[in-house]
């Protein structure tokens, strides 16, 4: 599975102590921790809607807590105030929509579509949200619709407002993304660098638990036994992180028939 897409919201937290308590349990997969800080202001769109963001990661990386997503997304939605608090929460609507299909726990690729439809007309051209919608909209065409023709102007939308806007942990996702198409190209060189990239900006942000990932993406652009070693410090990440993502268990445990490394 490819690694999926998040929020930027609550990204390192910069001189906010709670952004930035936020972050530290959200980079080390404590996502449900992150989203108690914020009970306590849901009231405030912005709140409503980060919070909705944690636990809709959370149900990407483990499989789990789709009621408690679902509950924290019916708030949002109702405490929005304007068409980009709207925007932002039918953003996150259409994720979870599109997580619980790509885990296979229920196809709701309809749904995914509409509210990525819906946020894309509620939300501002200036919009910090924009840059995200259009990278989910491009996972929806590349895993959902099999069009990654349609993906990559997606993401390199999202990449370009991402640099934008500065959220360089979001950038971490577009090099991710576009060094898979080049990848499934044929594009080896410019594959290896879009996943190098990625993967330095994860470990210079402290982003651990997308960092396993970063690091099985390269083994794939990479030759053995360089590719051997990347794919053993990201088994030992995902261990120590208790097998999260559980979507890469698959990628980092081949089957007894297959040779070792691959």
């Amino acid at each position: 599975m490819a690694d999926t897409a998040m929020s930027g919201a609550g990204t390192t937290g910069g001189d906010d102590p709670l952004q930035r308590a936020i972050w530290r349990l959200r980079s080390r997969g404590c996502w449900t921790d992150a989203a108690a800080l914020l009970t306590p202001h849901v009231g405030s769109a912005g709140a409503a809607v980060q919070r909705t963001a944690l636990l809709v990661e959370r149900c990407l990386f483990t499989g789990q807590g789709w009621a408690e997503a679902e509950d924290a997304l019916r708030i949002a939605e109702a405490v929005a105030q304007d068409d980009d608090d709207r925007g932002a929460a039918a953003c996150e609507r259409g994720q979870l929509a599109y997580a619980a299909t790509v885990l296979g726990v229920r196809d709701r690729a309809d749904e995914a579509r509409s509210a990525l439809g819906r946020a894309a007309a509620l939300l501002s051209p200036g919009s910090r949200t924009r840059p995200l919608l259009d990278f989910r909209r491009g996972l929806v065409a590349e895993h959902l619709a099999d069009a990654p023709q349609s993906a990559r102007p997606a993401y390199h939308r999202a990449h370009a407002g991402a640099e934008a806007h500065g959220d360089t942990l979001l950038l971490s996702f577009t090099w991710r993304h576009l060094a898979a198409l080049a990848l499934r190209d044929g594009e080896v060189a410019e594959a290896r660098k879009g996943f190098a990239e990625s993967l330095r900006i994860r470990e210079d942000l402290g982003f651990l638990i997308g960092t396993a990932p970063a690091l099985a993406a390269l083994a794939e652009a990479e030759p053995e036994p360089e590719a051997a070693r990347l794919r053993a410090e990201a088994r030992r990440l995902f261990h120590l992180l208790g097998g999260i993502p559980t979507w890469l268990a698959d990628q980092l445990h081949p089957t007894e028939s297959s040779p070792a490394g691959v």
